[in-house]
């Protein structure tokens, strides 16, 4: 069957299946991440000090500087443990539960992102369009430096990503639905919504959330077809790399991006250019990694 090592992630879920206890878990971990999240933004100015809170608090909002950029990647532990709270205390899981079994999910993680990377190193460097060519946005030394935190950040991001959709929201609804269309649908669909934003994308709002949404449906495939988060955990975390890391558009998330597209994320003429090649990206790496787990 095509999706049998699913059943790794799904049977742990089967006790705790009802749509009453995944809704109960739902609205906990969203009020458990929310009361945490006001928690850190308290705490912030009392870790850096009101002069360096002052400083620091402009590029925290658009993710515009270094500093900005590895604050909103490292709240992301907060729903780490909002999800922990939440699947013990409504489902009486644990959280490594919702990876799978550790050493597989490792091993397919580092098999998938070795596959990924290479597909990267051929495809990115290929020419752009002049008038969308990245342009050089911090110096190398700054880079580096920061490197090490920011993949640190990377890492934490996207699995609480990843289990939130894939380890718990798929599994959930799998133990209760038998069709795809639902324990793939559902979630993918929640997460293309959590990416419309048209504060941000302006016209194109849709159109990306569509793309959040294939992208879910990418990850959701690996991890039922393979068992683990592993290689969809690899695919989002070198898709992020990319994004955040390598080149992002000016004024939102680049600040610590090695390169800047000289374009903003309203600029739907860009969008509308670039769309087709991160979807042909998206398939072509989704497709390594199948090829690279095989067997």
């Amino acid at each position: 069957m095509r999706y049998a090592a699913h059943e790794t992630l799904v049977a742990p879920a089967r006790a705790s299946a009802s749509l009453l206890r995944l809704v109960a878990g739902s609205v906990l971990t969203v009020a458990v991440f929310v009361a945490l999240s006001v928690a850190w933004s308290n705490a912030l100015p009392v870790i850096f000090g009101p002069e360096g809170w002052a400083e620091v608090a402009p590029g925290v909002a658009a993710a515009t500087t270094p500093v900005g950029v590895l604050v909103n990647l490292f709240t992301f532990a907060l729903l780490i443990a909002a999800l922990a709270v939440s699947v013990r205390v409504v489902h009486g899981r644990g959280l490594l539960g919702l990876v799978g079994p550790l050493p597989r999910a490792l091993s397919q993680f580092r098999r998938a992102l070795v596959a990924v990377a290479l597909l990267y190193a051929v495809l990115l460097p290929l020419p752009m369009p002049e008038a969308y060519a990245p342009v050089r946005n911090l110096a190398t030394g700054t880079w580096l430096a920061f490197l090490p935190l920011a993949l640190g950040g990377l890492v934490i991001q996207v699995l609480a990503e990843e289990m939130l959709f894939r380890g718990y929201l798929q599994s959930q609804l799998a133990a209760r639905f038998a069709s795809p269309l639902v324990w793939m649908g559902l979630p993918s669909l929640g997460f293309g919504l959590l990416h419309l934003d048209f504060a941000t994308h302006g016209a194109l709002a849709w159109m990306v959330a569509v793309w959040a949404m294939l992208f879910g449906l990418a990850a959701a495939d690996l991890t039922a077809r393979f068992g683990t988060l592993g290689p969809a955990t690899a695919l989002h975390f070198l898709n992020n790399c990319s994004a955040i890391l390598f080149a992002a558009p000016m004024g939102r998330f680049d600040g610590l991006a090695l390169y800047a597209y000289p374009f903003e994320l309203t600029n739907s003429a860009a969008l509308m250019a670039l769309m087709p090649a991160d979807l042909l990206i998206l398939l072509c790496a989704w497709l390594a990694i199948r090829l690279a787990l095989r067997g």
